[in-house]
């Protein structure tokens, strides 16, 4: 006796890589068109396409990661600067502690969406509307605190 199983209905395919890029574009992850965000990191509930937003769970890891991109394009470059032409202390602090500063706040909006477009892809976090963790409303609309 042999179980035959059925898969059901294939879910509509969404492309990790254009789901990634979308986000990283800081648009919707569904449509590419909707802005991802209202302000620098607050993400919209929803995009003007009806796809709903309010279920990233982006919490630590941008940071993270906007910090070890940052560390592999400021390290070296320090380093090479030292190496070729030893300048001194302040110039290495008046060079790099701006350019770090500004590199992480300018890559921390697009890292944010990419991992939103990522979370999206896999329908994580309620982005599936068939999983326990959906919620149907926004946590303002709930009464909770909105995601940051």
């Amino acid at each position: 006796m042999s179980l035959i199983v059925h898969p059901a209905t294939p879910a509509e395919s969404r492309p990790v890589g254009t789901a990634i890029k979308r986000g990283f574009l800081m648009r919707c992850p569904h449509c590419g068109e909707g802005a991802l965000y209202r302000a620098y990191l607050k993400v919209n509930d929803r995009c003007p396409c009806g796809e709903e937003l309010w279920h990233q769970r982006a919490d630590d890891f941008p940071p993270y990661a906007v910090i070890t991109i940052v560390g592999h394009i400021i390290v070296p470059l320090v380093l090479a600067l030292e190496i070729a032409w030893h300048p001194a202390l302040w110039i290495h602090l008046v060079l790099w502690l701006p350019l770090t500063a500004l590199l992480s706040v300018a890559l921390l909006p697009p890292v944010k969406g990419a991992l939103i477009g990522y979370q999206w892809a896999l329908r994580m976090h309620g982005f599936d509307r068939t999983s326990e963790e959906y919620e149907p409303a926004p946590p303002s609309q709930r009464g909770g605190s909105p995601a940051p």
